[in-house]
């Protein structure tokens, strides 16, 4: 017999089953069964299962009844194994986390370990673990901080078995939240279940873990901590797709959390601690989240309904807890045990203007003072009609296709328009347009009145479109790497990402194509649902201007790069996994510069151009008269002009470049992780992209000494690539778009 039964509820999302199974198949102690109770999926997992045959699988129904709770007490009943450890399909185990879980087991009735929560898979979770720099002072810092804590609670309830109170803390106290609180992790004895009839409430969808929890904790008698006994808590980066749980929001979540605590306080003693710390965290609940809802929310059933509910919940609180609040706490809670939302009101009206200007005052923080003006006093003014707002690339550079649309619109309607750049530094702008600072008073007055708003990148977030406000998306390039929707795995800066794209991209109502796979894709990826624009990309206008070469010695002179030399552009890609913060990415040059100096300086010279997401600054000391590092240049169209090699990575330079017909080098080095880990590609790199890939400096090099070699090789598939990704571009895309959009 093993030593224990993980059991695991399947519902939907047979992806997330197939990593929660490997992980199983990882694991270094094999002494468990496994126990998979299939929860009227909706999709087909028997050759899955059969997949992983090679571990002690049993698989069976929840034919009756749906739900998590009820999948877990059919566990509970078909165990076999005198312990059981519960898994959710779409979480993960570590190698060693079921190794050290039984490495002291003893008869205890609850072993448990600790949750981490990630948005990412175990690959992805375990790299940027790898990554963490770990400074053991901190550490030692932190753990004293822990136990301090830990002492202060046992203090509090000094008759209690200190064994008691150090899991009611690692599993109760420390994890953030009612919601957060979770029958994860732990190792329960199958025989203490059963002798105390603790089950799961199978009416409860949302809130059983919680009432387990409770019951195990008040009930059981021995209990053994294992803190390297790691459970992966998986958070659904996609909760329009697929919501987890925790994500679903709707009435009976908050009855449902209401009814829990009453179901708890009728089982737990009422001097005990399990009920004096879910008081506390209901009344966290009440005081950091609902409040936020009464006073925002457009919702009235905040200050109704849910307002009633919640009332009659705190009025049975644990008096230690009411005792126990803060002041900012009880100015909140004692209005509300009296059922007085005009006094409720009041104090949240007090601490959100209290905390607004602690952060205007005390942090310098401006943000705070513009968003007011744009909420309560912009967003009420007319909006002008014939006032266009543009921005690119977050207002670092004039460039791009609304830079193109903007000098068309100008040239074709002069005068009719007031033009406003949302732009920071100074950058030449012409036809006299007016400029402001991104993130100011007048960059939000210019979003809350103008008719027209064109950007290439996502609006802000605390952006809010008004009726009879025209906002036209150009996006900024041709995906190779999957975007958004079509990603599994989101890894950069924002895990939020797919959400808040949901809702930024419904306020478009024109998305800009530059070409048939791009239209489909889009439709895909963004869930884009308005009209799309099939002209091509106005940034590519130039490439089919007929002053072309003129347009190619001007900038040259204008850049000091040589007229004798021919020109390389290298114009790498973000990295998602490697970030400072949000919008702010690490790059480390892979390409050996010094390498390339020696081998082509007689003949070249080497234009670097990084993403504009990327933070870190090219080095080209020692490079003078070869390398030259035009990342801060506005336009790279205008770069691609007096460029005669490419070379990029999986950026999407190379789609627009095509139009040139000019060689073009793929420089992956990071394919597999890329393409596996990261993000994954719409297209194959290995078949259909114009060129070759390149592993290392010397292969880059070696292909640019034979170029021509290169061409002839790659000319076939050159051309099959310019008609796929070039067919809409003709050098009028500005002006059709203008006319489409401002007639």
């Amino acid at each position: 017999m093993s030593k224990f039964t993980v059991v695991i509820p399947f519902h939907d999302y047979a992806h997330y089953l197939r990593e929660c199974l490997q992980s199983l198949r990882d694991s270094r102690c094999h002494d468990f069964d496994v126990l998979i109770v299939l929860d009227h999926p909706s999709c087909d997992v028997d050759d899955l299962i059969d997949s992983y045959s090679d571990l002690s699988i049993q698989v069976c129904s929840s034919l009756e009844k749906t739900g998590v709770a009820s999948c877990r007490n059919i566990g509970i009943e078909k165990a076999q194994s005198p312990y059981i450890y519960f898994l959710d399909s779409d979480d993960y185990v570590l190698e060693d986390t079921f190794s050290h879980l039984i490495s002291h087991l003893d008869h205890q009735d609850m072993v448990y370990g600790t949750i981490h929560n990630t948005w990412n898979n175990k690959a992805n979770f375990l790299d940027k673990l790898s990554k963490k720099e770990i400074d053991s002072d901190d550490l030692l810092e932190k753990e004293q901080i822990r136990q301090e804590k830990i002492q202060d609670h046992m203090e509090k309830f000094s008759a209690v078995d200190p064994e008691k109170m150090k899991a009611i803390y690692h599993t109760m106290i420390k994890r953030q939240g009612l919601q957060t609180v979770s029958a994860l992790s732990c190792l329960y004895r199958k025989d203490f279940l059963l002798e105390n009839a603790i089950f799961f409430e199978e009416d409860l969808r949302y809130f059983s873990d919680q009432l387990f929890l409770s019951k195990v904790l008040e009930k059981a008698s021995s209990f053994l901590y294992e803190e390297e006994a790691c459970y992966i808590k998986r958070k659904h980066n996609d909760p329009i797709n697929e919501p987890s749980l925790n994500q679903e929001e709707n009435d009976q979540r908050f009855y449902e959390r209401c009814d829990m605590i009453e179901r708890a306080r009728s089982e737990l003693d009422a001097q005990g601690p399990v009920r004096y710390y879910l008081d506390k965290k209901m009344i966290r609940y009440f005081c950091q989240t609902m409040t936020k809802h009464i006073r925002r929310s457009p919702e009235d059933k905040w200050r109704k309904e849910y307002f009633v509910c919640m009332q009659k919940t705190l009025e049975d609180s644990d008096p230690r807890v009411l005792d126990d609040l803060k002041k900012k706490s009880r100015r909140l809670v004692a209005p509300m045990l009296l059922g007085d939302l005009k006094g409720v009101q009041k104090a949240i009206r007090y601490d959100f203007g209290k905390t607004k200007l602690k952060n205007i005052f005390r942090n310098k923080n401006m943000n705070t003072l513009y968003k007011l003006a744009y909420y309560h006093r912009y967003l009420k003014l007319p909006i002008k009609e014939n006032v266009v707002l543009f921005e690119t690339f977050m207002a670092k550079n004039y460039s791009d296709s609304p830079k193109y649309i903007y000098e068309a619109l100008n040239r074709m309607y002069p005068g009719k328009y007031e033009c406003v750049w949302a732009i920071n530094g100074k950058h030449e702008i012409p036809y006299g347009a007016k400029t402001v600072k991104r993130f100011s008073f007048q960059y939000a007055y210019y979003l809350a009145v103008s008719k027209y708003l064109v950007f290439n990148v996502r609006q802000p977030l605390w952006y809010r479109k008004r009726e009879g406000q025209i906002f036209l998306e150009t996006w900024h390039g041709t995906p190779l790497k999957r975007l958004v929707f079509d990603q599994e795995e989101v890894t950069s800066a924002s895990p939020k990402y797919k959400e808040q794209f949901y809702k930024q991209r419904k306020e478009w109502d024109y998305l800009v194509s530059a070409n048939p796979f791009s239209s489909k894709t889009f439709r895909s990826c963004f869930m884009y649902e308005g009209k799309m624009l099939e002209y091509g990309y106005p940034r590519n206008d130039i490439l089919y201007a007929p002053n072309k070469e003129e347009l190619s010695l001007q900038i040259k002179k204008k850049l000091g790069i040589p007229l004798d030399k021919k020109t390389i552009l290298y114009a790498p890609t973000w990295r998602d996994d490697e970030h400072y913060g949000k919008g702010e990415y690490k790059f480390t040059l892979a390409l050996d510069l010094q390498k390339m100096k020696t081998m082509l300086q007689k003949e070249y010279v080497l234009l670097l151009r990084t993403h504009h997401y990327i933070a870190d600054k090219i080095d080209t000391t020692g490079l003078e008269g070869f390398a030259y590092n035009l990342s801060n240049y506005d336009d790279i169209s205008e770069i691609y002009l007096i460029t005669d090699i490419c070379i990029t990575d999986y950026s999407s330079v190379f789609f627009d470049y095509a139009n040139l017909k000019r060689p073009i080098l793929f420089y992956t080095y990071d394919i597999e992780k890329y393409k596996n880990q990261l993000r994954g590609f719409y297209i194959d790199m290995n078949t259909e992209v114009p060129g070759p890939l390149l592993y290392t400096s010397e292969e880059v090099i070696d292909a640019i000494l034979h170029i021509g070699m290169i061409q002839k090789r790659y000319q076939k598939r050159y051309d099959a690539f310019y008609d796929r990704f070039c067919c809409f571009d003709d050098g009028a895309a500005s002006e059709n778009i203008v006319k489409e959009v401002f007639d």
